[in-house]
């Protein structure tokens, strides 16, 4: 795919309304730059978004989009690419949106494998609701409705798309924008579900996991001997609960597309003007 597109191309005329220095702004425009370097355009580039602060990406973003329901984009983002193949497909949502309600599509989306991007902004805590614990909160976070904290560990979504057979596993950080932007694109060229959790602050609800935080806790993985092609070296990092890792922690080079592998290339969007031959001889047959 080739074409001249900037990522200034992917922005829309509408004004972002989250808060001053909210990560999403650092994570939008990863992807955005992204799609661009990637050679897509927004006329072929499709975005999905659910519910929380990070659902309102897509009228943020020039393209085709939709603004679906709580933990429900990743459905439409796979029925959208298996309709069209030659659609480019990125699904974004946050941590509550994807690993709570959304938990079941994730887990079943990323064993599925449909070529497109799924990408997540991780603040661990529901932003839009006014401050409470998220799935990936800590478990000593303490929120307006968690006053002793969750008391629960939190979910490990890298942990669980490597159990249900990820072929592209990554991690980021919103603030690190040509990093970012360099693994969000992996992910997008990757041939299969590019997954990337993303680091990515919430400024106004959340004063632990901070810019400060990560950017003296993350460990970036192209700075060490970790080989993401190894899936030994992906469950150790994935397992370590005493670093915040930056980075493809395991892809599957070797990864074919679901619906390449079913055979699925033709724009099924193109309806034909009349019913197929088959269709009628069935009509015919029964009535």
């Amino acid at each position: 795919m080739s074409s001249d597109s900037r990522f200034t191309d992917f922005k829309s005329d509408k004004q972002p309304t989250w808060c001053p220095g909210c990560g999403d702004f650092g994570t939008m425009n990863g992807m955005m730059k992204a799609l661009a370097n990637t050679g897509n355009d927004p006329d072929n580039t499709f975005v999905v978004a659910g519910i929380g602060c990070s659902g309102k990406i897509g009228t943020y973003m020039h393209s085709y989009a939709l603004h679906g329901v709580h933990g429900r984009a990743l459905p439409v983002g796979i029925g959208t690419k298996l309709a069209n193949p030659t659609l480019e497909v990125m699904v974004a949502g946050g941590d509550g949106d994807g690993y709570s309600i959304g938990a079941g599509h994730f887990i079943h989306a990323v064993r599925r494998n449909v070529d497109m991007s799924y990408i997540v902004m991780d603040n661990r805590i529901y932003g839009l609701t006014k401050g409470q614990a998220s799935p990936t909160s800590r478990e000593d976070f303490e929120t307006s409705t968690t006053p002793d904290g969750p008391k629960q560990p939190p979910v490990n979504p890298l942990a669980l798309a490597l159990a249900a057979g990820g072929t592209f596993i990554a991690q980021s950080f919103s603030s690190d924008s040509q990093r970012h932007t360099e693994i969000v694109q992996q992910a997008v060229e990757h041939d299969g579900f590019g997954f990337v959790n993303v680091y990515s602050p919430c400024v106004t609800f959340n004063d632990v996991d901070t810019y400060d935080y990560f950017r003296d806790s993350i460990v970036d993985l192209k700075e060490s001997d970790h080989d993401p092609t190894d899936h030994n070296d992906a469950k150790e990092a994935i397992s370590d609960a005493d670093n915040e890792y930056q980075g493809i922690l395991y892809q599957d080079e070797s990864s074919i597309p679901w619906e390449q592998r079913e055979g699925l290339t033709e724009n099924m969007a193109d309806i034909p003007d009349s019913a197929p031959d088959d269709a009628m001889d069935l009509v015919r047959e029964f009535y």
